[in-house]
């Protein structure tokens, strides 16, 4: 294996970062690990196929009312569709015009205080949300969640982040994230929390579904940290996922980032 392959564990939101580096540069990526992903899965809409062809019987077709139906029908179906467009290019200019309306919010001195009185206000409840059993929660692990919310700037920064994220969505070319899942080769491990209650196992396993051959791990009685309320079930479904994709690699070059 190229010593510059790597091997990335992410949490909750960074996932995405994990993904996105993977569509950057997949010869560099040998496994992902997304652990309570934050990604929206798309939903899976079955084909319909129509195995009598347009439905119709071939002996009715010559008839002069079958002919007046189909023209009925395909102009039915040409003023469908032309309103059908005329609605999304409404609907595509209103987005535009929302994006930049609330990217000029966000960059406000309004929005970065909005921020910080949201995360003071409710930033300990979300923490302890994340846990299945809340009693786990004490003083040290708040102290070290709220300790980058001591950091000078940090308000400004993630609203800046937030705007540069809808920024970048809103003159993205590629396709979206949830249409490009299907495209991932690389050895993937999902690991999520049963009582997840920011990021539900439900959309874990949809997500399961929509990358080819992902492992999925569904750990019982765990919110949405399973790395730090159930470590070492976490560290078994981990070291069992590494030994299936690589064997026995004696110099694993996996990075954990949470």
């Amino acid at each position: 294996m190229n010593t510059n392959t790597l091997r990335h564990t992410r949490h909750s939101a960074g996932s995405l970062v994990a993904v996105e580096a993977y569509f950057e540069a997949p010869e560099r990526i040998a496994a992902l690990i997304l652990v309570a992903p934050a990604i929206l899965a798309p939903r899976a809409i079955p084909k319909v196929v129509d195995t009598k062809g347009d439905g119709s019987d071939s002996n009715d077709q010559g008839k002069p009312q079958f002919k007046l139906f189909k023209i009925l029908h395909k102009f039915i179906k040409y003023v469908t569709q032309s309103i059908i467009q005329m609605m999304k290019r409404m609907v595509d200019m209103l987005k535009s015009l929302y994006k930049k309306a609330l990217l000029s919010v966000l960059r406000s001195a309004f929005a970065v205080m909005l921020v910080r009185m949201i995360i003071d206000k409710f930033g300990v409840a979300a923490v302890r949300t994340a846990w299945y059993d809340s009693k786990q929660v004490d003083e040290h692990i708040i102290d070290g969640y709220t300790k980058p919310l001591r950091t000078k700037g940090w308000d400004k920064a993630l609203v800046e982040f937030t705007a540069a994220m809808l920024a970048k969505g809103e003159s993205e070319t590629k396709p979206p994230l949830s249409k490009r899942l299907h495209e991932i080769s690389c050895p993937v491990l999902i690991v999520t929390g049963n009582a997840d209650r920011i990021v539900p196992s439900w959309n874990a396993e949809r997500l399961s579904r929509a990358i080819p051959h992902s492992k999925l791990e569904v750990i019982k009685n765990c919110g949405h940290l399973p790395h730090e309320e159930k470590v070492d079930e976490f560290v078994r479904v981990v070291e069992k996922f590494l030994q299936r994709a690589f064997g026995g690699l004696e110099e694993p070059s996996l990075q954990a980032v949470t």
